[in-house]
């Protein structure tokens, strides 16, 4: 189809999500039809990293980054899903795509695709592939969009290097029920010869992975074994069989920063780009990952609350959140939460309800497979919140929080959809 003047990304995206009845839909048999009929961009990327995991790998994707970009590096990023617009997705060699190239890759996979079957994330995935290849870059940060096996992003041969951040139980209607299902799912993505580097892991997880990556003669690092990382005295202290080293904290807020901040750093080792280790921790930045909102309409709506943002969404993400809140300085703690039905509601909220005053509970806003509020509010009571009351949207329950406490520290929290939306209304 030729593409017109008056077209926009979004209007082409909201074409490519028409053309299969399911948002997901787990093979690579059409990825792999139109990486062909796109003249196999996938094979000539810079030297890829593919990221895997449960929690973490945007973060350790970002502390790479600034990793290898202070070496000097140019560096292609593909993340999902995207918070307040779908360029996030795609970083072309340091910088988001503009809107004319994205327009144009996107319409050109329409037209090679000639209308078959093909989900919205294995198209726009292709699209990105596309990118990659027509622009010079010294290496491809690959983040897994769900599971690894059979995600689209998988079709990577050879990649220089993988990683497996900590898996737990999230999106089991796709995964499988148990953990070594899921680890299963993630170590997909290893590969024959290629290093691997695994994060904190459960030992049935770990198992798993240690089994697939024998077969495929793929080296591990793995945290406990190989590496390790610490905060100790302020700092974050990393160490291998190559040497110790003391860093900074990541300044991405968290103590579950520190084994990001390691994984990252034995990724940095293992390709030979460690001089970068400072700068992972030091500069990275990761949006709706315990963000500060400091500016913006709804910041300024309440001047002297602390306003946090994270998009954290299953129970790991719960319990990293948890130990975060349990660091800060001490203040009064109100969350507002909103989440999707296809995230354990109640499993996210337990480990939270210690570290807070009150939950609020937002149903998200045009999201189609939002949880109402009634129901968030429910599963606060039982997961043992001490106040627990519910708004029409967030900008309604930060009005009554700050009115109530002027000086409190506010979390909105429970979904990237939920974080998204808040970027967007907030500037």
């Amino acid at each position: 189809m030729t593409q017109t003047p008056s077209q926009t990304s979004d209007e082409i995206l909201t074409r490519l999500m028409s053309l299969h009845p399911k948002v997901i839909d787990l093979t690579l048999e059409r990825v792999h039809r139109l990486l062909a009929a796109l003249g196999h961009p996938e094979r000539a990327l810079p030297p890829v990293i593919h990221i895997a995991g449960t929690n973490g790998k945007g973060s350790t994707q970002a502390m790479i980054r600034a990793g290898l970009e202070a070496q000097g590096k140019r560096v292609h990023a593909y993340t999902s899903p995207h918070l307040a617009r779908f360029h996030e997705r795609i970083r072309l060699a340091g910088t988001l795509i503009s809107e004319p190239a994205l327009t144009a890759l996107l319409d050109e996979c329409y037209a090679q695709n000639g209308g078959a079957p093909i989900t919205f994330f294995e198209i726009t995935t292709c699209a990105a592939f596309l990118a990659f290849a027509r622009t010079p870059a010294d290496y491809t940060l690959l983040e897994v969009g769900l599971g690894g096996r059979l995600d689209a992003t998988n079709v990577i041969d050879r990649p220089a290097a993988t990683i497996i951040t900590p898996v737990s139980i999230d999106h089991q209607q796709f995964l499988g029920e148990t953990l070594p299902e899921i680890a299963g799912e993630k170590a997909g993505i290893i590969k024959r010869g290629v290093p691997c580097i695994v994060g904190p892991q459960a030992p049935e997880g770990l198992a798993v992975i240690e089994a697939r990556a024998e077969r495929l003669g793929a080296p591990l690092f793995v945290h406990g074994q190989h590496w390790t990382a610490f905060e100790e005295r302020g700092r974050l202290i990393y160490q291998d069989e190559n040497g110790l080293m003391d860093l900074p904290l990541p300044n991405l807020p968290g103590p579950h920063q520190i084994e990001n901040a390691g994984a990252a750093i034995a990724a940095l080792r293992v390709l030979g780009a460690g001089a970068g280790a400072e700068a992972a921790v030091s500069r990275a930045g990761w949006p709706a990952r315990m963000q500060r909102l400091r500016r913006g309409p709804l910041a300024e709506s309440a001047p002297g609350v602390e306003l946090w943002l994270d998009g954290g969404h299953n129970p790991a993400g719960g319990a990293a959140v948890a130990a975060t809140l349990a660091r800060m300085p001490a203040r009064p703690t109100h969350l507002i939460c909103g989440m999707i039905n296809t995230k354990d509601v109640l499993g996210y909220l337990r480990p939270l309800a210690a570290q807070a005053a009150s939950l609020t509970a937002v149903t998200i806003p045009e999201e189609p497979n939002a949880v109402a509020a009634e129901t968030i509010a429910g599963d606060a009571h039982a997961a043992g919140f001490a106040a627990v009351g519910m708004a029409a949207s967030v900008q309604d329950a930060l009005k009554v929080i700050a009115a109530q406490d002027p000086q409190a520290r506010v979390l909105i929290c429970g979904s990237l959809y939920l974080a998204g939306r808040v970027l967007r209304d907030n500037g």
